[in-house]
């Protein structure tokens, strides 16, 4: 069997694996390469030169780059201006959640957007009284349209540009590609304001993304946090050395209640206290005068009400003691610091009731609400011995916009788009350059930045790159370039377009249009090698249909997520996306040969 007949074999097995969606895209884009190898199509070089692209190192660092704008608050800033300025009608609220998802992708990712905006896009529908669905596949598929406003805004446009320099033409600009994405993007707002209300389901999802922008009174009202906590120690020579705790409780102002005492590796103590004892005082006004008169020395002051509970550097956490934790049994108090050090316990529940101003003991099923740094509540409330309610990554991303490091994370997200759309350095030094200075500047740690690279896309497009080189070096895409010829070599340019189109969309609806991207794009280039015309319109050709991810929720990440929260059926997609699909056909034929010529 000829290398052409191998590369047609392992490309129809991909497919239909891509298709079968039994095993990982990861494992089906290994064994591609692998396939190759193995087949003696590639060297082993060429089969693992996909790791080594400079695509995979530019997706890399977009990942990156985007996890800072989220995590710093950026996003939930976005959100909340979106929320506080849009109305009740359905025209205005369409425009609003689409452009914002719209210009969101264009600065992340289609799925991150999306990601980031359905909890607060379903909490704006409530609020108005309207239907999450009519709003959310209006949401994915304006960010289908957004992703075309830039080159970041998606793999395939780098997948794209690149080719386009490779085949000798030129690398598409950071900013051409709004040259098609706008158009795309007015056309799918105005197609979802006139036909969304008819062609769009009204349901509502059985359970809704949680809303926690309110949780600082939601928890202030729950635990009664009236009293702010006042840590003390006790100097060697207070006069409340050797006292009992009633003691000590009878001696506290009248507004000021004894919360609990705690020695040397923070253990709660009821005997007599002793020099060095942290005392912990409940109380709505200064206990400066008693602080005084006994000696005692100010550790730190807790504020409790909800405008100070949550904030830029600090944030609560909810756990509840599961069974068989190794906490049951503990003695607790409010006010007291958990034996790291880095944590507070400002309140306990047992079966929704306060366990009260004294010492308790910790049973299965109680609930702590503990406050601390953002870093020290991620690194503690992993621990197996207690299970969260929510994750305080969650709630910062919710509550607290434009967090610690979001101006950082801003500049140096402008410095990469000056960067990548000045051309002075290739696209993926750009993006290098600001992952690494995100670190460097530490918006995001090194631990965050690994978290945040989708693992599974870098595979998927590292493990197709070797098919798009097999079928370029085998001659398979000269001959599939023949064969598309003979069918519309001899028509209207157009006609071509179309037709690129249609293949490019169908293997789009059921594989990754990552790969379908990385399967077409070489094809692409060989017909226009073959006519000896530019291959810029094929390719953007191939951009938008791969974009156009409309009939399934399949096609994409993005149309998945909002299944749930939307509470769509499958085939509530094609209906609105039909629509979709025709205008972004239209601005194929019509824009794409406008803007680049043949």
């Amino acid at each position: 069997m000829d290398p052409a007949s191998v590369t047609y074999f392992v490309l129809a097995a991909a497919v239909v694996l891509f298709v079968w969606n039994r095993l990982p895209v990861g494992v089906v884009a290994l064994a591609v390469a692998l396939a190759l190898y193995g087949t003696g199509v590639l060297t082993l070089d060429q089969a693992l030169a996909g790791f080594g692209d400079p695509t995979v190192a530019f997706i890399a660092a977009l990942f990156v780059v985007s996890e800072a704008l989220d995590a710093t608050g950026v996003t939930a800033w976005a959100g909340q201006q979106l929320i506080a300025r849009v109305g009740a009608g359905r025209a205005r609220l369409l425009v609003s959640v689409m452009l914002a998802c719209a210009v969101l992708t264009a600065l992340i990712s289609v799925n991150g957007a999306v990601a980031a905006l359905i909890p607060m896009v379903v909490v704006l529908a409530v609020r108005v009284g309207r239907a999450p669905s009519q709003l959310l596949m209006p949401l994915a598929f304006a960010a289908h349209a957004g992703s075309l406003l830039v080159l970041t805004g998606t793999p395939v446009n780098i997948i794209v540009s690149e080719a386009a320099d490779d085949a000798g033409a030129r690398p598409i600009g950071y900013f051409e590609f709004a040259l098609v994405g706008l158009p795309l993007l007015v056309g799918v707002i105005v197609i979802a304001i006139v036909f969304g209300a008819r062609l769009l389901p009204t349901t509502t999802p059985a359970a809704l993304p949680p809303d926690l922008s309110a949780m600082a009174t939601t928890l202030t009202r729950q635990y009664a946090l009236h009293n702010d906590l006042i840590q003390v120690t006790v100097g060697a020579r207070s006069a409340l050395v050797g006292a009992d705790p009633e003691t000590v409780a009878a001696l506290l102002p009248a507004d000021a209640t004894l919360r609990g005492i705690a020695r040397g590796d923070r253990t709660p103590v009821d005997g007599p206290i002793a020099a060095g004892d942290t005392v912990v005082i409940a109380a709505q006004h200064s206990v400066a005068e008693f602080v005084e008169e006994y000696e005692l020395t100010p550790c730190a002051r807790i504020d409790t009400s909800a405008d100070q509970l949550i904030g830029v550097e600090y944030g609560v956490a909810e756990v509840m003691i599961p069974p068989r934790s190794e906490f049951i049994g503990h003695t607790i108090f409010p006010g007291m610091t958990t034996s790291s050090g880095d944590l507070v316990l400002l309140s306990a529940q047992r079966a929704g009731n306060d366990l009260g101003p004294k010492p308790a003991t910790l049973r299965a099923g109680d609930t702590l609400l503990l406050r601390g740094s953002w870093n020290a509540l991620d690194a503690h409330i992993a621990d197996p011995a207690v299970r969260v309610v929510h994750e305080p990554d969650l709630i910062r991303r919710q509550t607290v916009p434009m967090g610690p490091g979001a101006k950082p994370a801003l500049a140096i997200v402008a410095a990469m788009i000056a960067l990548l759309a000045s051309g002075l350095v290739p696209a993926a030094v750009a993006a290098l350059l600001a992952a690494c200075a995100i670190v460097i500047c530490r918006v995001l740690t090194v631990e965050q930045a690994h978290r945040s690279i989708s693992w599974t896309t870098l595979i998927l497009v590292g493990g197709m790159i070797p098919l798009s080189t097999a079928i370029r070096e085998t001659g398979a895409a000269d001959q599939l370039a023949a064969l598309f010829l003979t069918v519309f070599g001899d028509l209207d340019r157009h006609l071509l377009l179309i037709g690129l189109f249609a293949v490019t969309v169908v293997l789009g609806q059921l594989i990754s249009n990552t790969a379908t991207a990385l399967i077409v794009v070489p094809i692409a280039v060989a017909i226009a090698e073959e006519l000896s015309v530019s291959p810029l319109p094929l390719l953007m050709t191939v951009a938008v249909a791969a974009a156009a991810a409309f009939l399934t929720p399949v096609a994409t990440p993005a149309n998945m997520m909002i299944m749930g929260p939307g509470n769509y059926r499958f085939g509530d997609y094609w209906k609105l996306g039909l629509l979709m699909l025709a205008w972004f056909l239209i601005v194929t034929v019509v824009v794409v040969p406008v803007v680049w010529n043949f």
